[in-house]
């Protein structure tokens, strides 16, 4: 399914590399809310969706339900763009239907919607994308199962679909084909989501979690469903988070990855085959910058742009040239030069910096989009593609200028537009400073508060940008 990330977007400005990578060195929990989490590419039950570098999006494999979105219910093992969408800057995939995230926040679905996971007030299918009624001010989404969640910019998270057991958080167990809100969460800077159950990072570096929780996958130390919100056991400082089938991930802002719920392809990686419904540590990796949960296995992406894999590799998933299921991480083969990646039920996608798309896995329906329906356990190259976008770049640009910076504490803010909202956090992600402006500009004092980095989250209507303060 998808969903590796940790918050609040792309929205909003272009980052050179060297200056991610310094703040990502940095910041932990704030700054990769707003660079990490835009999903890019996602991956579902047998199919594949990009978001093109002109905002469009494009999608590939099973489309039985319309999941593909170019009004056709054909699979195909080529790309096709999806129908009268654009500027759009994040996808997300469920089992059998797809969401995307425009610039303007609000947010599109398409596929099966049985359930009500479109989230548009019926349960008819739709193979073109329609609106998700009536969201606005979204910074985030992910698919589960049979659900969908989308995080506003509030720090609030909404959600709709199937509920069953629970996975829309919001105290019943019944569905909505419209969203609702999910119970007593604020702060929350990324959502992910699995097999009907929820997850969500607080800005304080914890996870919570609520639905379906018969293998563990909630981690609070039970085997019972919960239809609100429950505390992860164990974990803190963590600046991502990722759902698969039946089991969840971490990532720390020390570079190591925690996993928890059903393990019986070794999906949790810590050198067994054992459930657990606690958070245990993935063995002997460190310097992790993303993850991604498949059903059965997971994956993540290195601060050298290598990638690893372990769980279930039936159909070739771990991309190591074998079949062979592995309870601890291994290396996918030749890839180097990744930012970025997503995993499907039993497929897996990485972009590189160069732009180009490498998949490999199961083919049976052209989920590996390259032409053909055969599996591959090693990485393919996707020809004939649009080059994907980047999670450092941006749909719609906004312009703010503090100065000086560095300074003592005494600096001015100004927008490139009236009306803007400031908010200035610390490294910890907790608030210091708020302010809706009248004119351009902010005359900030923060002298009482502790030398060192700070920042800013500075939003014009829907649109947001980050930036780095240094009090010396």
């Amino acid at each position: 399914i998808l969903y590796y990330l940790c918050n609040n977007q792309i929205f909003i400005k272009i980052y050179k590399i060297k200056k991610i990578i310094y703040i990502i060195a940095l910041l932990g929990i704030f700054c990769l809310s707003n660079i990490i989490n835009a999903q890019t590419i996602a991956c579902g039950r047998e199919f594949t969706l990009a978001v093109c570098i002109n905002n469009t999006v494009q999608s590939w494999g099973y489309n039985t339900n319309g999941q593909l979105g170019n009004g056709t219910n054909t699979n195909s093992n080529v790309s096709v763009s999806v129908s009268n969408i654009s500027g759009i800057v994040a996808v997300a995939c469920g089992d059998r239907h797809s969401l995307a995230l425009k610039y303007d926040g609000t947010v599109w679905a398409w596929g099966d919607n049985s359930n009500g996971a479109l989230g548009n007030g019926n349960n008819t299918s739709s193979n073109v994308p329609v609106s998700v009624n009536p969201l606005t001010g979204i910074t985030a989404i992910a698919g589960g199962r049979y659900h969908s969640l989308a995080l506003k910019n509030d720090g609030t998270v909404w959600a709709w679909g199937f509920n069953g057991e629970g996975a829309l958080g919001n105290g019943t167990n019944i569905s909505s084909n419209i969203p609702v809100p999910v119970n007593s969460l604020t702060g929350i800077i990324a959502i992910a989501a699995g097999t009907n159950f929820s997850l969500a990072l607080k800005n304080d570096g914890t996870v919570w979690a609520w639905g379906n929780n018969s293998d563990g996958a909630l981690g609070n130390g039970t085997n019972t469903d919960s239809n609100v919100p429950v505390q992860v056991n164990l974990l803190t400082n963590i600046i991502s988070i990722s759902g698969g089938f039946f089991h969840s991930l971490a990532l720390k802002n020390d570079g190591t990855v925690w996993a928890w719920g059903k393990n019986d392809n070794g999906q949790l990686g810590n050198g067994t085959y054992a459930n657990s419904n606690i958070p245990v540590t993935v063995s002997s990796i460190t310097g992790i910058t993303a993850i991604a949960g498949g059903a059965w296995h997971s994956f993540v992406l290195k601060n050298d742009g290598t990638v690893l894999a372990w769980g279930r590799n039936n159909n070739g998933q771990l991309g190591n040239g074998n079949n062979t299921n592995s309870t601890v991480p291994v290396s996918v083969n030749t890839l180097t030069g990744i930012t970025t990646i997503a995993a499907g039920e039993g497929h897996s996608f990485a972009r590189k910096n160069d732009s180009t798309a490498w998949t490999w896995g199961g083919n049976l329906y052209g989920e590996l989009g390259n032409g053909n329906n055969t599996n591959s356990n090693i990485p393919v190259h996707i020809s004939g593609m649009c080059p994907i976008l980047a999670i450092n770049e941006i749909a719609e640009q906004i312009s703010a200028l503090v100065f000086p910076n560095p300074n003592n504490g005494h600096f001015t803010i100004i927008l490139s537009e009236e009306k803007g909202f400031v908010e200035i956090y610390n490294l910890l992600g907790e608030k210091v400073y708020q302010s809706i402006s009248t004119n351009q500009k902010f005359d900030i004092d923060l002298s009482d508060k502790t030398k060192g980095i700070y920042f800013a989250k500075i939003y014009i209507g829907q649109k947001m940008t980050t930036e780095k303060i240094m009090i010396q």
